[in-house]
């Protein structure tokens, strides 16, 4: 038994798109095209004849040349929407981690949920300081829907009169989100 694999890749940057295409046997690369080079490559011993047949084929350069443009551009284009546009406003939530009196040592947790793109800034203030120490937050956590979440927590003693911030930044907002414990 064996296992053949083609693999086509589209990378877009600064308004320019580079297509790659991998050939892959029994897990391995063996031969590639890269719209970069506009002609097949061996990356092992065993795709060097494979790339010399194929780069002799002028019909199928042409049609692989011309791949950057019609899939990669034009994927791009219908997916832009979907993923570049897309913003989807976080949802913030403050709770202690277990209810307690006051003077007890606790964990505040600001839950931040159903947001896109994932990249997110979420700080702690106290009285109106930002809290750095004893924060600790958890890795980005994909919810399977195009949505993330995150708990960020902070280690805290309450005191009388003490009142904590959890503020959200996110390029869906215009301004940042606080929420007030």
């Amino acid at each position: 038994n064996y296992l053949f694999q083609g693999r086509q890749e589209c990378y877009a940057f600064n308004g320019t798109q580079r297509f790659l295409e991998r050939y892959i046997y029994n897990r391995e690369e063996f031969a590639r095209f890269d719209s970069d080079v506009g002609e097949f490559r061996a990356v092992t011993e065993l795709g060097r004849p494979a790339a010399e047949y194929w780069n002799s084929q002028k019909d199928l350069l042409e049609e692989k040349r011309a791949l950057p443009d019609r899939m990669c551009r034009h994927n791009y284009e219908l997916d832009e929407a979907v993923t570049l546009q897309r913003r989807v406003q976080p949802k913030v939530n403050v709770s202690p981690s277990k209810k307690g009196p006051l003077q007890h040592h606790n964990l505040l947790v600001c839950h931040v949920t159903d947001f896109y793109p994932g990249s997110i800034q979420v700080r702690w203030f106290l009285n109106g300081q930002e809290e750095t120490a004893g924060v600790v937050s958890t890795n980005l956590i994909r919810n399977g829907d195009w949505t993330f979440q995150i708990l960020v927590m902070l280690e805290m003693t309450p005191q009388q009169g003490d009142v904590y911030i959890c503020q959200v930044e996110h390029t869906s907002l215009d301004s940042p989100v606080t929420v007030e414990w």
